[in-house]
């Protein structure tokens, strides 16, 4: 088998994903731009494994371990994407400026900063 013909195929789904990453808004098409990258990778893991004819099959298991990882990658990006959509109301990634708030600013949800004698206490009670 010639290596030309897979490693040709993978970079050009590896560059389809990089140009999907790069000019997508949509962050569902962002995720499955990824996923096609994460193709190209495992194909020249692949195809590099038969090419070197390794009896181990370390591309091929390698491969497996690239399937699990990019499962759990659109599940919990899957699982992100939703949240803003149910939030926002839109899924665009440059929109997407600060996720705490609407305004661009996150709530102080603790209180207030401490002043500079809370500050000089802090240092005290670490050391």
């Amino acid at each position: 088998m010639h290596l030309v013909y897979p490693a040709v195929l993978s970079s050009l789904l590896f560059c389809v994903g990089v140009y999907g990453v790069l000019a997508r808004r949509n962050a569902i098409l962002v995720l499955m731009s990824v996923e096609l990258m994460l193709a190209a990778v495992s194909l020249n893991l692949v195809a590099f494994d038969v090419w070197l004819g390794d009896e181990v099959h370390s591309g091929q298991v390698l491969t497996l371990f690239l399937i699990a990882l990019a499962a759990a990658e659109i599940g919990v990006g899957l699982a992100i994407v939703l949240l803003v959509h149910r939030e926002r109301g839109s899924s665009a990634v440059d929109r997407l400026r600060a996720l705490a708030d609407r305004d661009g600013n996150e709530p102080d949800r603790a209180g207030p900063e401490p002043g500079p004698e809370g500050a000089a206490s802090r240092e005290t009670t670490t050391t």
